[in-house]
């Protein structure tokens, strides 16, 4: 399968929820934040459209045009779309995205007990810099903060 990546718009929402509420059953994001984050000037959202029409991933990085620091915000891959490298070409094309921007690091947080993530972001140049405690709320995982780039470019 194929997915060609594009700017998320509003009327990916529903699309977009049924993923977040799938893959983050406790502590997704609420359809009102959702679409403020995809209207935000100052991020990038993307969808992933596979061959048949349907979305099958999304990702968010905020990162105002000159800022130094960018953050992904979230990355989601519907299960019948996982493990074949969509992850990873949706990360990367945000990753583009930020330098394009201008940032120079890129951040993001990471559940502490999800190392299949860890390890993608860990593949394309993150690592690990700080724990927070008790962050992914109703369950109190731990998450761990990773950077990439930092004296130089992202």
């Amino acid at each position: 399968m194929t997915w060609t990546l594009r700017p998320a718009t509003i009327a990916d929402l529903e699309a977009i929820m049924a993923i977040e509420r799938a893959t983050f059953p406790r502590d997704a994001w609420s359809a009102q934040t959702m679409s403020r984050e995809i209207g935000d000037p100052h991020a990038a959202y993307l969808v992933a459209v596979s061959d048949e029409e349907s979305i099958d991933g999304y990702a968010g990085l905020l990162s105002p045009i000159g800022a130094e620091d960018a953050d992904i915000q979230t990355v989601a891959v519907a299960e019948q779309a996982r493990r074949r490298g969509l992850g990873r070409a949706l990360v990367t094309a945000l990753l583009a995205e930020a330098e394009r921007r201008g940032a120079q690091r890129v951040f993001l947080e990471v559940r502490a007990d999800n190392p299949s993530a860890q390890e993608l972001y860990r593949s394309l140049g993150f690592e690990q810099i700080s724990v927070r405690r008790g962050y992914y709320q109703p369950d109190g995982v731990d998450a761990l903060v990773m950077r990439r780039g930092g004296g130089g470019a992202a």
